[in-house]
């Protein structure tokens, strides 16, 4: 087992070298579209009232810091990208089969409605919210890997969640229910949600630690974006 010492720090190989890389983006998707399934589903924890999602949707974060710690942020950069458009996906079918006329006899339409029947509002307003910030969760924490020399994880990973999920808190709820609810009330469910998730992500800590360090042996790299564009458009190799 190699020393920390070792690892790479140079900019990032190409993504199609690394031996984990895929099986972890596809590990994200699915708990990204597992989170938008299970998301109608509203329970009370506590002073807490959640949806389904929240119970899984944190983790997406937790995958964004490893991305961005062991592959740097074009290794983020691609995997957003595949869960944005896997997410779409999942909506627009499930709007689509849903305004199929069911056939004679079928009687769970009304079930299959509440889980597949997208309202579109919430849909665009949930994937602007997880686009922006998963980016913003990826930015800060690559240039506060700069900034510390590569120290300090657990400050880096919940810095960044801070960041990412006031942002994503923020957009979900002004584009879905700006308009719709008083102000109080949209403060109350930022509040809830965003704390959650914050708090999520640090219980989380020993696990991510665990599992970068893992895979930064793993795969023989420790990478640092000196130099990185940071533009979210770009196509990575």
């Amino acid at each position: 087992m190699p020393a920390a010492a070792t690892l790479e720090s140079r900019a990032p190989r190409a993504l199609s070298d690394y031996r984990y890389y895929n099986l972890l983006v596809h590990a994200f998707v699915v708990v990204l579209i597992i989170s938008n399934l299970v998301a109608p589903k509203i329970t009370k924890l506590g002073p807490l009232t959640l949806s389904g999602a929240q119970l899984l949707f944190p983790v997406t974060y937790i995958f964004g810091d490893i991305f961005t710690e062991v592959y740097g942020y074009a290794g983020s950069r691609r995997a957003i990208w595949v869960g944005f458009f896997a997410s779409a996906l999942l909506a627009v079918t499930g709007m689509i089969v849903v305004a199929l006329p069911p056939a004679p006899g079928w009687e769970g339409q009304q079930a299959f409605e509440t889980v597949f029947n997208f309202v579109p509002r919430l849909v665009v307003a949930s994937l602007i919210a997880y686009w922006a910030g998963e980016f913003a969760n990826s930015f800060v924490l690559s240039r506060m890997k700069l900034w510390t020399g590569g120290r300090f994880l657990w400050m880096r990973t919940i810095g960044s969640t801070v960041v990412g999920q006031a942002v994503d808190t923020v957009i979900v709820i002004v584009l879905v229910f700006g308009g719709t609810l008083p102000v109080e009330m949209l403060l109350k469910l930022m509040g809830s949600g965003y704390f959650s998730k914050v708090l999520y992500e640090a219980l989380a800590t020993p696990l991510t630690y665990v599992v970068v360090g893992a895979l930064k042996r793993g795969e023989g790299v420790d990478v640092f974006d000196t130099g990185a564009d940071y533009n979210p458009f770009r196509s990575d190799t």
